[in-house]
């Protein structure tokens, strides 16, 4: 199969500033939206992960049988990634009792173990061999470790280090700068640069999310979950509609 081809089949949106934004939103979302079910509604962290890992299991499932790119449903299949990244970490964190570093290192591992196998098999980690059942199940993979990751991080930042939300949240922004500043000013690996800048989207998005969703004594706005919620997939939405969503056009390998 040709590059051409294989771009003709991609699954995954062209990678532009719109992206990211979205992405962030969605981040931010997966925040509230985790924090609803099993916090606002009293579920719990393990009741809401298995909620929010059928969620995405189902979606990952429409999502690889799909024969051609949707952006709904592509969105749809992140967002459940990170709701369920949240309460997967939470429960990681607190209820095993294993802390935010502990947490931290164990998603870490996993990642790092899902971005290995993934080269191993297929000789490369980059978005632009999405194009098969097996390349997207290793994406959708490495995509809900990342997401995992990305919350224990941003929880161990704000409350370990003592930074608040509004400090990590700066912290994971600067980093996302400091990204771009390597994508557009040296020859680093795009491919390298496209996984650090998803990745630390989610630790930026979960303390966001934190930020607006948590009480006051704890740093954060008290807005409702449901209506913060409500108001990112809105968002998120207009974007989709509003910003050209097509495939392929992604970070050439290296």
């Amino acid at each position: 199969m040709n590059d051409a081809h294989k771009i003709a089949l991609s699954k995954v949106p062209e990678v532009t500033l719109g992206f990211w934004i979205i992405k962030i939103l969605a981040t931010t979302l997966g925040e509230t939206g985790g924090d609803a079910v099993s916090m606002s509604m009293h579920l719990g962290y393990a009741i809401g992960t298995i909620i929010f890992f059928g969620v995405f299991a189902a979606a990952v499932i429409v999502q690889v049988r799909a024969s051609k790119f949707n952006p709904y449903v592509y969105w749809l299949t992140i967002v459940a990634t990170t709701t369920v990244g949240t309460t997967m970490a939470d429960f990681a964190d607190r209820s095993l009792g294993i802390g935010y570093a502990g947490g931290t290192s164990l998603l870490l591992i996993a990642l790092m173990a899902s971005l290995a196998i993934w080269r191993w098999s297929e000789g490369t980690v980059s978005v632009n061999s999405v194009s098969t059942p097996r390349v997207e199940t290793f994406y959708w993979v490495t995509i809900l470790f990342s997401q995992t990751l990305g919350t224990a991080l941003g929880d161990w930042m704000a409350g370990t280090n003592g930074l608040g939300f509004g400090g990590g949240a700066f912290v994971f922004g600067a980093a996302l700068v400091l990204v771009a500043i390597l994508y557009f000013f040296t020859n680093v690996s795009r491919v390298t640069l496209f996984w650090a800048a998803f990745i630390l989207t989610r630790p930026l998005g979960a303390t966001v999310g934190d930020l607006l969703d948590k009480p006051h004594a704890l740093g954060g706005l008290a807005l409702s979950r449901y209506y913060a919620s409500a108001v990112l997939v809105a968002a998120m939405l207009a974007l989709i509609v509003a910003i050209p969503q097509r495939p392929g056009m992604h970070p050439k390998a290296g």
